[in-house]
């Protein structure tokens, strides 16, 4: 054997070698391998398995809100209740992983039965006594009972009934606030015929819903807690917080590390101050004054139900997003159908085949609702960020300015709150 084939047969058996040793590798650290994939694959229904049983074994309670005769307070005495609904504690990862814990939410509900319009909250049962508390706190005549759910009486038939669903979504970027009832003067309590309330129209669109129809409005709150991504980790952006900043920063054209306004002017050496409009200086205002209060994620979402044959589109959509037309702002923030859920437009025949995709949109939004399921699976939605100002303002208390006859009224004064609230 000559030199060349035995460093030839060498080399070899050194490839072999090294092939049957990198095999082996990697079959004793396959176990390790497979578990993490698993990990990855399952993680996700572990999750939603605890999640799911936690709330499955939860009790919950729906509160019906009677109004008193006269509301002379302005909205922020909804802010300053809402403020006591923030809580950003989710029991940490033991809890949330192996129990299923999550951070508590709540539906804020407005509803038109035939047109008498009802106002709502629905909630864990062991936080009752603070919802009725902190209520009774602003509103001490307010009469609070806790009933039946009036989601249960009804059901999805498409041969009796038709329902329409919609959820809601902003025009804007969350860091946009929407038209508040600040901007709206209502923070100064001002007499009752000076009142300019965006909740009004909502309200009398309620109370004109026919006989044998419904419209429900589900405003559901989760306190908002910084999301955190991968690579930004150790930094803890928030999309809503650090959104904020930054349009800020390009409204007043400031330089995003020295905070400093103005471009320097390299001739003379000073900063040039930014020209920047009023209309600009008050979506500014507007945005900061937003970032100072309690942020919530958001979900809206309305339905509106009614016999097969007396369904009125034009009334129940156009009604239903007429109602938030009043809190939206060209230069700020405003609400819009999301198009991509429950009911897309379907106008040609060969689109819905015997309305069988709208029957089954209208059950699917139902059932979301009537589960109150927007943070978590199963109806997961993409929640907006608002804080407690704006909350407040889609979600009060009328005065007696509301002309509608049919919204359910203490019929009298009380002296007090109740002493003996439940515990």
């Amino acid at each position: 054997m000559n030199v060349p084939q035995a460093i030839a047969l060498l080399v070899g058996k050194i490839q072999s070698d090294l092939l049957i040793n990198v095999i082996n590798i990697l079959i004793t650290i396959a176990p390790i391998f497979l578990v993490i994939i698993l990990f990855v694959m399952f993680w996700d229904l572990w999750v939603n398995y605890v999640r799911s049983k936690q709330v499955f074994s939860t009790k919950y309670v729906v509160l019906e809100l009677k109004l008193p005769k006269d509301t002379f307070k302005s909205p922020q005495a909804m802010e300053i209740f809402l403020q006591s609904l923030h809580n950003t504690s989710d029991g940490g990862n033991y809890a949330q992983y192996w129990k299923g814990e999550t951070r508590p939410w709540y539906s804020l509900e407005i509803v038109s039965i035939e047109g008498t319009v009802k106002f709502f909250i629905w909630a864990e049962e062991q936080r009752k006594a603070g919802i009725m508390s902190a209520l009774y706190s602003q509103y001490p005549e307010i009469e609070i009972h806790e009933g039946e759910d009036y989601t249960r009486s009804v059901h999805s038939d498409p041969k009796v009934t038709r329902i329409f669903g919609a959820e809601f979504e902003f025009t804007k970027n969350d860091a946009y606030p929407i038209k508040t009832y600040i901007d709206y003067g209502l923070d100064k309590d001002p007499k009752e015929e000076f009142k300019v309330d965006p909740i009004l129209p909502m309200i009398e669109f309620l109370g004109s819903v026919p006989v044998n129809q419904q419209v429900w409005i589900q405003i559901l709150i989760m306190a908002h807690k910084k999301h955190r991504k991968f690579k930004d980790w150790f930094n803890k952006t928030d999309p809503w917080e650090d959104g904020a900043r930054t349009i800020v920063n390009e409204i007043m054209k400031r330089d995003p590390n020295t905070k400093v306004a103005g471009t320097r002017d390299d001739a003379t050496g000073f900063t040039k101050l930014p020209s920047i409009s009023e209309g600009e200086k008050e979506i500014a205002a507007a945005i900061e004054r937003s970032q100072k209060k309690h942020p919530f994620d958001v979900g809206i979402r309305a339905l509106y139900i009614a016999p097969k044959d007396e369904f009125n589109t034009p009334f129940g959509l156009g009604g239903i997003i007429s109602s938030f037309k009043h809190f939206s702002s060209n230069n700020l923030n405003g609400f819009k159908p999301n198009v991509k859920k429950w009911h897309p437009r379907l106008d040609n025949p060969w689109e819905d085949f015997k309305n069988m995709r709208r029957n089954r949109y209208g059950r699917l939004a139902l059932d979301a609702y009537k589960r109150r399921s927007y943070f978590f699976p199963p109806f997961k939605g993409t929640p907006m960020v608002m804080n407690t100002e704006e909350l407040a303002t889609i979600y009060h208390f009328p005065g007696s300015v509301s002309a509608t006859p049919n919204l359910t009224r203490v019929p009298s004064k009380k002296a007090e709150a109740p002493a003996n609230l439940p515990v």
